[in-house]
């Protein structure tokens, strides 16, 4: 009977919500979410220190796995990667924002198809080189920009990067949730192969990249309207014509 279940151990759930909620440190928020939930759960104290012990000592190298990589990307920003990268795209005349997020989306999609879901991401792609140069090929034509600007194109970076992975990752036939899509099937008397799911991937892939390719190619666009309203107006008007057609 339901009155028999114990419903305390999902106060978990509530924790995490108010610790994420007031902007605690998440670290702390999962550590204290950890031994209420046990707790509730009623289990002993010696029994959580070494379900703790013990997780800590499995996982002991994945922070390196995570840290290190963005270790050397701080270090390499430090030393000018943003910069250069915003310095090489202002040299490419024919670069535009929405031009080198189309060929970053075509890229990142292909790329997540075949399993190299790693080449990309917010961390080691976006921050430091994608949105950089989205602002770089803009300043090239415009000069200085409003940061509602800034952050208009680093949405769109990061946006970019997320569309490319989460369709172009369906079609990988190792991908995690097609394999999981094949077990339940499975389990339901259902006898799916995972590559006929990843297949059927392909169509929804090709119509994602159709719809943000066509947004990407408005970008150009619509930038150089909200920044005519602002009263800034192109370095080489001739340059940006045809893009404000697109708006």
């Amino acid at each position: 009977m339901l009155s028999d279940v114990n419903l305390w151990p999902l106060i978990g759930v509530a924790i995490i919500i108010v610790g994420f909620v007031l902007r605690f440190n998440p670290m702390l928020v999962v550590i204290v979410t950890a031994v209420g939930t046990a707790l509730a759960a009623g289990f002993p104290i010696d029994k959580i220190l070494a379900t703790i012990g013990t997780g800590f000592i499995k996982t002991r190298n994945l922070p390196l796995i995570i840290l290190l990589p963005l270790a050397v990307i701080g270090l390499l920003e430090r030393h000018g990667l943003r910069q250069h990268a915003q310095n090489w795209i202002s040299s490419i005349k024919s670069a535009t924002a929405g031009r080198l997020l189309i060929v970053y989306l075509a890229a990142r999609q292909l790329t997540a198809a075949i399993g190299l879901t790693s080449l990309g991401g917010h961390p080691q792609m976006v921050r430091p080189l994608l949105a950089p140069m989205a602002e770089g090929a803009t300043e090239a034509r415009y000069g200085k920009l409003p940061e509602r600007i800034r952050h208009k194109l680093r949405a769109f970076s990061a946006a970019t990067d997320n569309v490319g992975l989460f369709f172009g990752e369906d079609i990988f036939v190792a991908f995690g949730a097609i394999v999981l899509m094949t077990t339940f099937l499975r389990e339901a008397g259902i006898d799916v192969e995972p590559l006929h799911v990843a297949l059927w991937g392909i169509p929804t892939a090709i119509c994602a990249f159709a719809i943000h390719a066509w947004r990407l190619y408005r970008l150009d666009g619509v930038l150089a309207r909200e920044l005519k309203a602002e009263g800034i107006e192109p370095l080489d008007a001739s340059a940006t014509a045809s893009a404000t057609k697109t708006a």
